[in-house]
């Protein structure tokens, strides 16, 4: 299957004199460079209705008309599955959710069912012809919350291109251990651990990573944070809060062992030895919308693990 383009642009002042292929990726920016060459030599992009080379130089006012089919991607043959969706929002071109603790988000060995790519495929057949069903950014197994799909090549390409600028807003709400006196930001790069390649770990030689937190709410051995992605590595809050000493409750990678504070009432003790997943809530979400270029934004409550955990907490302060 394919997915057709038609897009249309006129050359503007600021681009008078510059070269076709350069104009294209500017007037065109959610397509490679590379890609745009391509549809210039194949005659799918053309200007004034006539077909020029790349090199050709452009005048103001000149008319830039694409249009084409670009083939489905080559994602695999993921099957399609009923798998319950909390959609938070939709349109006809970005579907917005809330994802549950324990679903994964992509096939992978292990995980060649029940994961949100099956469930999109099963709820939108058309997302076969986008990369990744549409996805465009990923939650942890067990981490919930927002997260956007593209239903659209062309909204796919704008999302991806503003969380590559920094441009997509990712709080999220965490529980970790130790009281924190404030907030701040960790700078420390990340990337695959030396020895267990399976983990992430701050390492000089890794990608910029920046997170910033605040404090919500402080308890006797937990603090209550929310946290800003600036960027959005893999494990990025579980790995940096960890190097600050403030693992997150319940992380059965990062957290280290179990720690149940001296004195705690017997329902804190419980519930922190039953908590099997890190506490880390995708709160709210907020973006330019690809399509209609309106600021758009969302938030969805704690879940009840993480809501039963805060009460817990507060009640063992009295």
């Amino acid at each position: 299957m394919t997915d057709k383009i038609t897009m249309t642009a006129v050359v503007p002042e600021s681009l008078d004199g510059a070269r076709l292929d350069q104009i294209a990726a500017n007037l065109f920016s959610e397509y490679s460079r590379g890609r745009l060459q391509t549809w210039i030599k194949e005659g799918c992009l053309l200007v004034n209705s006539h077909q020029l080379r790349s090199k050709d130089k452009l005048t103001a006012g000149d008319v830039l008309v694409l249009i084409t089919e670009l083939p489905a991607p080559e994602e695999g043959h993921w099957q399609a599955e009923p798998v319950q969706l909390d959609i938070v929002f939709e349109d006809d071109d970005i579907l917005v959710l809330n994802k549950p603790a324990g679903t994964v988000v992509h096939p992978a060995a292990g995980n060649r069912s029940g994961t949100l790519m099956n469930g999109l495929l099963h709820y939108c057949p058309a997302l076969q012809n986008l990369p990744r069903a549409g996805i465009v950014h990923r939650l942890d197994k067990d981490t919930t919350g927002l997260m956007v799909v593209a239903k659209t090549l062309q909204a796919h390409h704008r999302l991806v291109r503003q969380l590559q600028k920094r441009e997509v807003s990712r709080q999220y709400e965490s529980v970790v251990l130790g009281v924190l006196t404030a907030g701040g930001t960790v700078d420390e790069p990340l990337g695959r651990h030396p020895v267990m390649r399976k983990k992430r770990a701050v390492i000089q030689s890794g990608k910029e990573s920046v997170t910033h937190y605040r404090v919500i709410s402080r308890f006797r051995a937990h603090t209550h944070i929310q946290c800003q992605l600036e960027t959005g590595r893999t494990h990025q809050i579980r790995v940096h809060m960890t190097h600050i000493r403030h693992p997150l409750v319940g992380d059965p990678v990062y957290g280290g062992r179990l720690n149940i504070p001296g004195g705690c009432s017997p329902q804190l003790a419980a519930i922190l030895r039953g908590f099997k997943r890190q506490a880390l809530h995708a709160a709210r979400l907020g973006f330019i919308h690809p399509i209609t270029g309106d600021e758009v934004s969302w938030e969805v409550p704690l879940p009840e693990d993480m809501l039963n955990l805060l009460a817990i907490l507060k009640a063992d302060m009295s």
